[in-house]
């Protein structure tokens, strides 16, 4: 675990390793990673606005022959296939459980209380929303397809919310990414990210318990 930290909060450096390397492979390392972080449900602390940031930021230094129209494309397959596998997953839940019981024991069943409680809370824009929050968009596409949503509902959001993530994160890390004050202070910057985005969730969380014990 403290390796995958580390990675997450210094992917830039990471990054330029991957890149020297494996070359173009990184196009298809990073999709990968992208694509896993939602659609295997329980791989949720794989990087993703943080790797979308500094591949992006990667993309517009010449030294790494990286092509940025590439990058958002890859990653925006990558996000709605990967939320798509996701929600299949989850409509199929109770066959693929009861078939491969092993499958429960990697499923945090804390983040998918939170994940749950997020939905409930604000129904079918948490599709858009969580995209943006770490965690907690591995669990939605999950949720939404036990909530009874159709492909066809749950995909018209999904394309929003992974079009609006990956222009905002691609687009950051493009045109920010390299000035040096944050090439200088990426790590805390990354940390602030996941921090902020996390928050939204923690107090719904926090806010459903408490109204339980009050009503109890």
């Amino acid at each position: 675990m403290s390796i995958l930290i580390d990675f997450i909060l210094h992917i830039d450096s990471h990054l330029v390793t991957i890149v020297n390397t494996f070359g173009n492979s990184t196009y298809f390392i990073l999709f990968a990673i992208i694509f896993i972080e939602t659609g295997a449900v329980i791989l949720p602390f794989l990087p993703g606005d943080s790797l979308l940031l500094a591949a992006s930021a990667l993309a517009a230094n010449p030294e790494y022959h990286l092509n940025i129209g590439f990058f958002v494309a890859l990653f925006l397959i990558a996000c709605v296939g990967g939320d798509s596998s996701n929600f299949w997953i989850g409509h199929n839940a109770e066959r693929i459980l009861s078939r491969y019981r092993w499958f429960r024991r990697f499923i945090n069943e804390e983040s998918l209380a939170k994940g749950q409680a997020f939905f409930d809370k604000h129904g079918a824009m948490s599709i858009i929303l969580a995209r943006f929050m770490p965690i907690i968009r591995t669990f939605v596409p999950f949720v939404a397809a036990g909530a009874g949503f159709s492909y066809r509902q749950f995909i018209r959001y999904n394309l929003i919310a992974c079009i609006a993530w990956v222009a905002l994160c691609c687009g950051a890390g493009y045109f920010f990414g390299n000035i040096p004050v944050v090439k200088a202070h990426f790590s805390a910057i990354i940390l602030g990210i996941i921090v902020v985005s996390l928050i939204p969730a923690v107090v719904g969380v926090l806010k459903s318990r408490f109204s339980a014990k009050a009503t109890d």
